[in-house]
């Protein structure tokens, strides 16, 4: 059981003991956009204190339903203690680029994405080192679906590409919408079976590393490293089009 502060109002206990759940949904969902060294104990320790102010901190009369408010502040201490780790380390950002610089030279040499053999081999390396490494600057958060993809005002993102924002939007806005829907659908296709079914069940169904990898029977770091080669593919092909 969780640790309560002995001075939290005693009608605020049961908004904790209630929602104690939400701290490893959240924390679950989390797990491919924090550091390596940041584990789910780590998580669920920064996500409990989260709760906690969220139950200190609520008000009933503002009509916002306490979990709304609960997931907000518990995602907000997860990622406060993430930062405080200094998790854009030198060293894993720097594997990052290297990857990074690695599948931009071989798309353009291969004109397709090329396998993790074919990167292993450029980057002098054995296959299960490239996949470690994949896994490794997995945990660097460096693309996820929310991630800004240009400096517009309207901060296009892999995420706004798959909403029907045709409500309310301007001609030119459609258009780029368009666009950049159309350039993920093609990245999309040219992904391998296992990458597209990792990022359909995580991005479209929801579900956590751990069911990901009892579904298409991988171990979670494989999932990991699949999740972490299909957005880097994303990112590198979007961006260059984009530009």
């Amino acid at each position: 059981m969780p640790y309560i502060p002995h001075q939290l109002p005693e009608d605020r206990t049961p908004l904790i003991t209630e929602n104690i759940d939400l701290v490893d949904i959240i924390a679950g969902r989390m797990v491919t956009q924090v550091p390596a060294f940041m584990n789910r104990d780590d998580m669920r320790s920064a996500g409990m204190m989260g709760l906690i102010d969220a139950a200190n901190k609520f008000q009933p009369e503002k009509k916002i339903k306490f979990k709304t408010f609960a997931e907000y502040r518990i995602r907000g201490a997860i990622l406060d203690e993430m930062r405080k780790l200094d998790w854009f380390s030198r060293s894993l950002r720097e594997k990052q680029n290297s990857i990074n610089r690695c599948m931009v030279e071989l798309e353009r040499k291969l004109g397709r994405f090329p396998d993790e053999q074919e990167m292993a081999n450029a980057l002098e390396m054995s296959l299960e080192e490239y996949q470690e490494m994949l896994g490794q600057v997995s945990h660097l958060g460096c693309v996820s679906l929310n991630e800004t993809l240009d400096h517009s005002e309207s901060g296009n993102s892999f995420q706004d590409a798959l909403i029907d924002h045709k409500l309310n939007s301007s001609p030119v806005n459609v258009l780029e919408q368009h666009e950049l829907t159309h350039i993920i659908a093609e990245v999309l296709d040219q992904l391998s079976e296992k990458e597209k079914l990792v990022i359909s069940l995580y991005y479209y169904e929801e579900l956590t590393q751990k069911e990901i990898a009892e579904v298409i029977q991988v171990s979670e770091g494989r999932v990991s490293q699949l999740h972490s080669q299909a957005l880097i593919k994303l990112k590198t092909k979007v961006k260059k089009d984009l530009d």
